[in-house]
Protein backbone atom coordinates (compact mmCIF):
# COMPACT_ATOMS: atom_id res chain seq x y z
CA UNK A 1 0.00 0.00 0.00
CA UNK A 2 1.33 3.14 -1.36
CA UNK A 3 0.71 6.22 0.71
CA UNK A 4 0.72 10.19 0.15
CA UNK A 5 -0.69 13.86 2.09
CA UNK A 6 -3.25 15.68 0.65
CA UNK A 7 -2.84 18.82 1.57
CA UNK A 8 -3.65 22.62 2.22
CA UNK A 9 -2.14 25.68 3.76
CA UNK A 10 -3.81 29.10 4.50
CA UNK A 11 -2.61 32.39 6.62
CA UNK A 12 -4.13 35.29 7.33
CA UNK A 13 -2.65 38.63 8.73
CA UNK A 14 -5.03 38.44 11.84
CA UNK A 15 -7.10 42.18 12.15
CA UNK A 16 -4.67 44.10 15.07
CA UNK A 17 -1.68 43.23 13.34
CA UNK A 18 0.78 44.79 11.01
CA UNK A 19 2.33 42.14 9.07
CA UNK A 20 2.23 38.22 8.82
CA UNK A 21 5.13 37.25 10.77
CA UNK A 22 3.80 33.19 10.20
CA UNK A 23 5.19 31.35 7.90
CA UNK A 24 3.21 27.84 6.27
CA UNK A 25 4.36 25.05 3.98
CA UNK A 26 2.70 22.05 2.64
CA UNK A 27 3.59 18.93 0.65
CA UNK A 28 3.19 15.66 -0.16
CA UNK A 29 5.99 14.49 1.97
CA UNK A 30 6.19 17.82 4.50
CA UNK A 31 4.10 19.69 6.72
CA UNK A 32 6.04 23.02 8.50
CA UNK A 33 4.17 25.64 10.10
CA UNK A 34 6.29 28.49 12.23
CA UNK A 35 5.23 31.84 13.78
CA UNK A 36 8.05 34.20 14.01
CA UNK A 37 8.47 36.34 16.88
CA UNK A 38 10.33 39.85 17.12
CA UNK A 39 8.04 42.12 16.02
CA UNK A 40 10.46 44.78 13.87
CA UNK A 41 13.09 42.41 14.76
CA UNK A 42 12.24 39.93 12.09
CA UNK A 43 9.69 37.49 13.41
CA UNK A 44 8.96 37.34 9.22
CA UNK A 45 12.28 36.37 8.93
CA UNK A 46 13.16 34.50 11.31
CA UNK A 47 9.99 31.76 10.27
CA UNK A 48 10.76 31.84 6.75
CA UNK A 49 14.27 30.86 7.53
CA UNK A 50 12.81 28.20 9.30
CA UNK A 51 10.39 27.00 6.36
CA UNK A 52 13.30 27.79 3.93
CA UNK A 53 15.94 25.03 5.36
CA UNK A 54 13.13 22.62 5.86
CA UNK A 55 11.48 23.44 2.45
CA UNK A 56 14.13 21.36 0.66
CA UNK A 57 13.15 17.89 2.93
CA UNK A 58 10.10 17.34 0.49
CA UNK A 59 11.32 14.54 -1.50
CA UNK A 60 10.54 10.93 -2.26
CA UNK A 61 14.03 10.27 -1.33
CA UNK A 62 14.29 9.66 2.42
CA UNK A 63 14.41 6.56 4.41
CA UNK A 64 12.46 5.96 7.17
CA UNK A 65 15.36 5.88 9.61
CA UNK A 66 16.94 9.43 8.62
CA UNK A 67 13.67 11.13 8.95
CA UNK A 68 14.32 12.64 12.42
CA UNK A 69 17.63 13.10 12.16
CA UNK A 70 17.28 15.05 8.60
CA UNK A 71 14.52 16.94 10.62
CA UNK A 72 17.23 17.72 13.58
CA UNK A 73 20.22 18.51 10.95
CA UNK A 74 17.82 20.95 8.86
CA UNK A 75 16.47 23.28 11.59
CA UNK A 76 20.04 23.37 13.28
CA UNK A 77 20.96 25.10 10.45
CA UNK A 78 18.33 26.80 10.37
CA UNK A 79 19.33 28.14 14.07
CA UNK A 80 22.65 28.63 12.59
CA UNK A 81 21.36 30.86 10.46
CA UNK A 82 19.10 32.86 12.97
CA UNK A 83 22.46 33.60 15.05
CA UNK A 84 24.13 34.91 11.82
CA UNK A 85 22.28 37.55 10.98
CA UNK A 86 20.93 38.65 14.12
CA UNK A 87 24.87 38.92 14.65
CA UNK A 88 25.16 41.07 11.35
CA UNK A 89 22.27 43.27 11.82
CA UNK A 90 21.37 44.76 15.07
CA UNK A 91 17.95 45.72 14.31
CA UNK A 92 17.56 41.35 14.33
CA UNK A 93 18.22 41.53 17.51
CA UNK A 94 15.80 38.97 19.30
CA UNK A 95 14.32 37.47 16.68
CA UNK A 96 12.87 33.77 16.55
CA UNK A 97 10.01 31.62 15.64
CA UNK A 98 8.11 28.64 16.69
CA UNK A 99 8.03 25.60 14.49
CA UNK A 100 6.40 22.37 14.11
CA UNK A 101 7.20 20.01 10.72
CA UNK A 102 5.92 16.55 9.90
CA UNK A 103 8.27 14.37 7.77
CA UNK A 104 7.11 11.34 5.92
CA UNK A 105 8.04 8.22 3.89
CA UNK A 106 6.28 5.82 2.97
CA UNK A 107 4.11 4.89 6.49
CA UNK A 108 6.52 6.59 8.76
CA UNK A 109 6.04 10.20 9.86
CA UNK A 110 9.09 11.96 11.98
CA UNK A 111 7.24 15.17 14.14
CA UNK A 112 9.58 18.05 15.54
CA UNK A 113 8.28 20.63 17.68
CA UNK A 114 9.55 23.78 19.49
CA UNK A 115 7.50 26.63 20.98
CA UNK A 116 3.49 26.72 21.49
CA UNK A 117 2.18 26.15 17.88
CA UNK A 118 0.13 23.28 17.78
CA UNK A 119 -0.34 20.10 15.94
CA UNK A 120 -3.73 18.01 16.67
CA UNK A 121 -4.15 14.51 14.71
CA UNK A 122 -8.14 13.79 14.12
CA UNK A 123 -8.39 9.69 13.92
CA UNK A 124 -11.66 8.14 14.30
CA UNK A 125 -13.77 11.24 14.76
CA UNK A 126 -11.49 11.95 17.72
CA UNK A 127 -9.28 15.09 17.83
CA UNK A 128 -6.06 15.30 19.77
CA UNK A 129 -3.48 17.64 20.65
CA UNK A 130 -0.43 16.00 20.34
CA UNK A 131 2.01 18.75 21.12
CA UNK A 132 2.78 20.10 24.38
CA UNK A 133 3.03 24.14 24.65
CA UNK A 134 6.32 25.05 25.72
CA UNK A 135 5.24 28.15 27.10
CA UNK A 136 5.45 29.37 31.00
CA UNK A 137 1.67 29.25 31.43
CA UNK A 138 2.21 25.15 30.07
CA UNK A 139 4.96 24.91 32.77
CA UNK A 140 2.38 26.59 35.44
CA UNK A 141 -0.40 23.83 34.48
CA UNK A 142 1.63 21.07 34.57
CA UNK A 143 3.46 22.11 37.89
CA UNK A 144 -0.21 22.27 39.55
CA UNK A 145 -0.07 26.27 39.59
CA UNK A 146 -2.75 27.16 37.37
CA UNK A 147 -5.62 24.94 35.91
CA UNK A 148 -5.87 24.68 32.05
CA UNK A 149 -8.86 27.31 32.29
CA UNK A 150 -7.15 29.97 34.09
CA UNK A 151 -4.33 29.38 31.47
CA UNK A 152 -6.36 30.46 28.92
CA UNK A 153 -6.41 34.34 30.15
CA UNK A 154 -3.78 34.10 31.99
CA UNK A 155 -1.27 37.39 31.17
CA UNK A 156 1.74 35.85 30.57
CA UNK A 157 0.32 33.22 27.98
CA UNK A 158 2.56 34.25 25.41
CA UNK A 159 5.75 34.14 27.07
CA UNK A 160 7.86 31.43 25.37
CA UNK A 161 10.48 28.69 27.11
CA UNK A 162 11.71 27.28 24.13
CA UNK A 163 12.07 29.03 20.66
CA UNK A 164 14.12 28.47 17.87
CA UNK A 165 16.48 32.00 17.44
CA UNK A 166 19.08 33.97 18.19
CA UNK A 167 20.61 32.46 21.06
CA UNK A 168 23.64 30.40 21.33
CA UNK A 169 22.03 27.83 23.79
CA UNK A 170 21.32 24.67 22.48
CA UNK A 171 17.77 23.93 20.75
CA UNK A 172 15.46 21.43 22.48
CA UNK A 173 13.13 19.91 20.30
CA UNK A 174 10.22 17.36 20.98
CA UNK A 175 10.74 14.32 18.72
CA UNK A 176 8.61 11.48 17.53
CA UNK A 177 7.88 8.53 15.27
CA UNK A 178 4.95 7.94 14.62
CA UNK A 179 2.51 5.62 11.92
CA UNK A 180 1.29 7.44 8.95
CA UNK A 181 -2.48 5.73 9.32
CA UNK A 182 -5.03 5.98 6.21
CA UNK A 183 -7.70 8.19 6.97
CA UNK A 184 -5.52 10.42 10.04
CA UNK A 185 -5.72 14.05 9.40
CA UNK A 186 -3.02 16.30 10.87
CA UNK A 187 -3.56 19.73 11.41
CA UNK A 188 -0.95 22.10 12.23
CA UNK A 189 -1.64 25.98 13.56
CA UNK A 190 -0.28 28.98 15.10
CA UNK A 191 -2.10 30.29 18.60
CA UNK A 192 -4.26 32.74 15.78
CA UNK A 193 -6.45 29.99 16.01
CA UNK A 194 -5.74 27.66 18.96
CA UNK A 195 -5.71 30.71 20.96
CA UNK A 196 -9.37 31.70 19.87
CA UNK A 197 -11.10 28.90 18.66
CA UNK A 198 -12.41 26.24 21.19
CA UNK A 199 -10.62 22.29 20.19
CA UNK A 200 -14.34 21.37 19.92
CA UNK A 201 -15.17 24.08 17.17
CA UNK A 202 -11.55 23.06 15.19
CA UNK A 203 -12.95 19.16 15.60
CA UNK A 204 -16.52 20.39 14.43
CA UNK A 205 -14.74 21.69 11.43
CA UNK A 206 -12.22 18.67 10.69
CA UNK A 207 -15.05 16.18 11.26
CA UNK A 208 -17.24 17.65 8.58
CA UNK A 209 -15.41 19.22 5.56
CA UNK A 210 -13.20 16.53 4.26
CA UNK A 211 -11.57 19.09 1.25
CA UNK A 212 -8.24 20.47 3.15
CA UNK A 213 -8.34 23.44 1.45
CA UNK A 214 -12.03 24.28 2.27
CA UNK A 215 -11.45 23.16 6.15
CA UNK A 216 -8.32 25.39 6.43
CA UNK A 217 -10.60 28.51 4.82
CA UNK A 218 -13.48 27.65 7.48
CA UNK A 219 -10.73 27.56 10.64
CA UNK A 220 -9.05 30.88 9.12
CA UNK A 221 -12.56 32.53 8.99
CA UNK A 222 -13.84 31.14 12.47
CA UNK A 223 -10.39 33.22 13.70
CA UNK A 224 -11.45 35.89 12.28
CA UNK A 225 -14.44 35.95 13.60
CA UNK A 226 -13.19 35.68 16.74
CA UNK A 227 -11.34 38.96 16.94
CA UNK A 228 -8.67 38.07 15.08
CA UNK A 229 -6.01 39.06 17.64
CA UNK A 230 -3.25 37.53 16.12
CA UNK A 231 -1.72 36.09 12.36
CA UNK A 232 -3.78 33.04 11.92
CA UNK A 233 -1.84 30.19 9.93
CA UNK A 234 -3.32 26.79 9.18
CA UNK A 235 -1.67 23.74 8.19
CA UNK A 236 -3.56 20.34 6.74
CA UNK A 237 -2.51 17.03 5.45
CA UNK A 238 -5.10 14.11 5.05
CA UNK A 239 -2.95 10.61 4.65
CA UNK A 240 -4.35 8.87 1.96
CA UNK A 241 -3.51 6.07 -0.67
CA UNK A 242 -1.95 6.99 -3.68
CA UNK A 243 -4.71 5.06 -6.01
CA UNK A 244 -7.34 6.44 -4.04
CA UNK A 245 -6.05 10.18 -4.91
CA UNK A 246 -4.97 9.14 -8.20
CA UNK A 247 -6.24 12.15 -10.63
CA UNK A 248 -7.53 14.10 -7.51
CA UNK A 249 -4.19 15.52 -5.88
CA UNK A 250 -1.45 17.44 -6.65
CA UNK A 251 2.26 17.19 -5.56
CA UNK A 252 3.62 20.58 -5.81
CA UNK A 253 3.44 22.30 -2.40
CA UNK A 254 1.93 25.33 -0.59
CA UNK A 255 3.55 28.01 0.92
CA UNK A 256 2.17 31.11 2.46
CA UNK A 257 2.51 33.84 5.07
CA UNK A 258 5.90 35.14 5.05
CA UNK A 259 7.89 32.66 3.31
CA UNK A 260 5.63 33.57 0.44
CA UNK A 261 7.17 37.16 -0.07
CA UNK A 262 10.48 38.63 -0.85
CA UNK A 263 11.46 39.89 3.11
CA UNK A 264 13.60 36.99 3.58
CA UNK A 265 15.53 37.64 -0.01
CA UNK A 266 15.83 41.06 0.57
CA UNK A 267 18.07 40.86 3.82
CA UNK A 268 20.67 39.22 2.30
CA UNK A 269 23.75 40.63 2.82
CA UNK A 270 25.35 39.26 -0.24
CA UNK A 271 28.57 40.85 0.07
CA UNK A 272 29.45 38.90 3.20
CA UNK A 273 30.77 35.39 2.30
CA UNK A 274 28.27 34.09 5.04
CA UNK A 275 25.99 36.05 2.38
CA UNK A 276 27.68 34.53 -1.24
CA UNK A 277 27.23 31.18 0.49
CA UNK A 278 23.57 31.73 1.24
CA UNK A 279 23.04 32.23 -2.42
CA UNK A 280 24.96 29.36 -4.00
CA UNK A 281 23.52 26.41 -1.10
CA UNK A 282 20.40 27.96 0.75
CA UNK A 283 16.68 26.82 -0.49
CA UNK A 284 15.32 30.53 -1.86
CA UNK A 285 12.62 31.87 0.03
CA UNK A 286 9.72 29.50 -0.94
CA UNK A 287 6.81 31.00 -3.01
CA UNK A 288 3.29 30.52 -3.35
CA UNK A 289 1.87 27.42 -5.12
CA UNK A 290 -0.97 27.13 -7.43
CA UNK A 291 -3.50 25.06 -6.10
CA UNK A 292 -5.06 24.62 -9.97
CA UNK A 293 -2.06 22.96 -11.21
CA UNK A 294 -2.00 19.50 -13.07
CA UNK A 295 -2.49 16.50 -10.51
CA UNK A 296 -0.83 14.11 -12.60
CA UNK A 297 2.65 15.05 -11.98
CA UNK A 298 5.23 12.38 -10.73
CA UNK A 299 7.56 12.26 -7.46
CA UNK A 300 10.02 13.22 -9.56
CA UNK A 301 8.30 16.51 -10.81
CA UNK A 302 8.96 17.83 -7.36
CA UNK A 303 12.58 18.43 -7.30
CA UNK A 304 12.17 19.89 -10.75
CA UNK A 305 9.71 22.15 -9.15
CA UNK A 306 12.14 23.28 -6.75
CA UNK A 307 14.55 23.86 -9.61
CA UNK A 308 12.12 26.02 -11.49
CA UNK A 309 11.76 28.34 -7.79
CA UNK A 310 16.10 28.40 -8.28
CA UNK A 311 15.32 29.77 -11.78
CA UNK A 312 12.63 32.00 -10.75
CA UNK A 313 15.00 33.87 -8.53
CA UNK A 314 17.74 34.69 -11.68
CA UNK A 315 14.57 35.45 -13.51
CA UNK A 316 13.72 32.75 -15.54
CA UNK A 317 11.05 32.51 -17.97
CA UNK A 318 9.35 29.30 -16.45
CA UNK A 319 9.77 30.63 -13.06
CA UNK A 320 7.57 33.64 -14.18
CA UNK A 321 5.01 31.57 -16.36
CA UNK A 322 4.63 29.61 -12.98
CA UNK A 323 3.73 32.97 -11.06
CA UNK A 324 1.06 34.30 -13.27
CA UNK A 325 -0.67 31.02 -12.18
CA UNK A 326 -1.30 32.87 -8.66
CA UNK A 327 -3.06 35.64 -7.11
CA UNK A 328 -4.01 38.32 -4.25
CA UNK A 329 -6.37 40.56 -3.27
CA UNK A 330 -5.05 44.64 -2.78
CA UNK A 331 -6.16 47.61 -4.02
CA UNK A 332 -6.35 50.11 -6.97
CA UNK A 333 -6.62 53.77 -7.26
CA UNK A 334 -8.50 53.41 -3.96
CA UNK A 335 -10.83 50.60 -4.52
CA UNK A 336 -10.53 46.39 -3.94
CA UNK A 337 -8.65 44.73 -6.66
CA UNK A 338 -7.15 41.32 -7.96
CA UNK A 339 -3.72 41.30 -8.86
CA UNK A 340 -2.32 38.19 -10.60
CA UNK A 341 0.78 36.88 -9.88
CA UNK A 342 2.76 37.26 -6.46
CA UNK A 343 3.64 40.65 -4.41
CA UNK A 344 6.97 40.71 -5.33
CA UNK A 345 9.55 42.71 -7.12
CA UNK A 346 13.17 41.07 -8.65
CA UNK A 347 15.12 44.63 -8.90
CA UNK A 348 12.85 46.88 -10.54
CA UNK A 349 10.67 44.23 -12.11
CA UNK A 350 7.22 43.44 -10.81
CA UNK A 351 5.46 39.54 -10.56
CA UNK A 352 2.34 40.82 -10.71
CA UNK A 353 -0.17 42.79 -12.75
CA UNK A 354 -3.64 43.95 -12.17
CA UNK A 355 -6.10 41.58 -13.22
CA UNK A 356 -9.68 42.50 -12.23
CA UNK A 357 -10.83 46.17 -10.54
CA UNK A 358 -14.37 45.81 -8.60
CA UNK A 359 -16.57 49.21 -7.95
CA UNK A 360 -15.62 48.42 -4.01
CA UNK A 361 -13.79 51.90 -2.22
CA UNK A 362 -11.86 50.89 0.42
CA UNK A 363 -12.96 54.14 2.06
CA UNK A 364 -16.30 52.23 2.11
CA UNK A 365 -14.55 49.50 4.02
CA UNK A 366 -14.93 48.65 7.91
CA UNK A 367 -11.30 49.79 9.80
CA UNK A 368 -10.46 46.09 10.08
CA UNK A 369 -11.38 45.46 6.38
CA UNK A 370 -8.89 48.43 5.23
CA UNK A 371 -6.31 46.70 7.60
CA UNK A 372 -5.91 43.30 6.23
CA UNK A 373 -5.53 45.32 2.94
CA UNK A 374 -2.38 46.66 4.08
CA UNK A 375 -0.75 43.51 3.06
CA UNK A 376 -1.81 41.54 0.18
CA UNK A 377 -4.91 38.81 0.77
CA UNK A 378 -2.66 35.91 -0.95
CA UNK A 379 -5.14 33.17 -2.90
CA UNK A 380 -4.35 29.82 -4.97
CA UNK A 381 -6.81 30.77 -7.54
CA UNK A 382 -8.54 33.69 -9.20
CA UNK A 383 -12.28 31.84 -7.62
CA UNK A 384 -10.43 31.96 -3.81
CA UNK A 385 -9.20 35.73 -4.83
CA UNK A 386 -12.88 36.69 -6.08
CA UNK A 387 -14.31 34.70 -2.93
CA UNK A 388 -12.04 37.46 -0.42
CA UNK A 389 -13.39 39.96 -2.28
CA UNK A 390 -17.02 38.94 -1.91
CA UNK A 391 -16.35 38.09 1.66
CA UNK A 392 -15.07 42.15 2.25
CA UNK A 393 -18.44 43.15 0.07
CA UNK A 394 -20.74 41.17 2.50
CA UNK A 395 -18.81 43.01 5.47
CA UNK A 396 -19.36 46.44 3.93
CA UNK A 397 -22.69 45.51 3.58
CA UNK A 398 -23.79 44.03 6.92
CA UNK A 399 -21.95 47.01 8.18
CA UNK A 400 -24.15 49.66 6.26
CA UNK A 401 -27.11 47.84 7.39
CA UNK A 402 -26.27 47.95 11.47
CA UNK A 403 -25.61 51.52 10.78
CA UNK A 404 -29.06 51.93 8.95
CA UNK A 405 -30.55 50.04 12.06
CA UNK A 406 -29.01 52.28 14.59
CA UNK A 407 -30.45 55.53 12.39
CA UNK A 408 -33.62 54.46 11.17
CA UNK A 409 -32.45 55.01 7.50
CA UNK A 410 -31.91 52.48 4.61
CA UNK A 411 -28.92 52.14 2.41
CA UNK A 412 -27.95 50.60 -0.56
CA UNK A 413 -24.62 49.10 -1.05
CA UNK A 414 -22.56 52.20 -2.65
CA UNK A 415 -21.03 49.55 -5.23
CA UNK A 416 -23.76 49.47 -7.07
CA UNK A 417 -23.77 46.07 -7.17
CA UNK A 418 -26.20 43.19 -6.34
CA UNK A 419 -25.82 41.59 -3.34
CA UNK A 420 -22.92 38.64 -3.46
CA UNK A 421 -21.63 40.34 -7.02
CA UNK A 422 -17.91 41.26 -7.61
CA UNK A 423 -18.66 43.64 -9.97
CA UNK A 424 -15.10 43.08 -11.94
CA UNK A 425 -13.50 45.02 -14.69
CA UNK A 426 -11.34 42.59 -16.46
CA UNK A 427 -7.56 44.29 -16.77
CA UNK A 428 -6.02 40.75 -18.65
CA UNK A 429 -6.53 37.57 -19.32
Amino acid sequence: MSLTISFAARTDMGHMRKSNQDSGYAGSHLLVLADGMGGPAGGDIASSIAVAHLAVLDADTQKPEDLLHLLRSHIADAHAELIERSGQDAELHGLGTTCIAILRSGNKLAMTHIGDSRAYLLRGGELNQVTTDHSFVQYLVESGQITPEQAENHPQRSVLLRVLGDSSSEIVLDESLREAIVGDRWMLCSDGLSGVVSAQTIAEVLLNEPDPGAACDQLVDLALKAGGPDNVTVVIGDIVETNDASGEISDVPQIVGAAATDRLAKTRDAASSAGRANQLTAAPPPLPYNEDARPHRSRRTLGIFLGILAFLVGGGFLGWTWTQSQFYVSTHNGKVAIYQGIPQKIGGFSLSHLKETTNLQVSDLEPVARRRLQTPVTRSSLSEARQVVRNFEREHRDGELQKSQNTGKSTSPSNGSAPGSSAPTKQGD
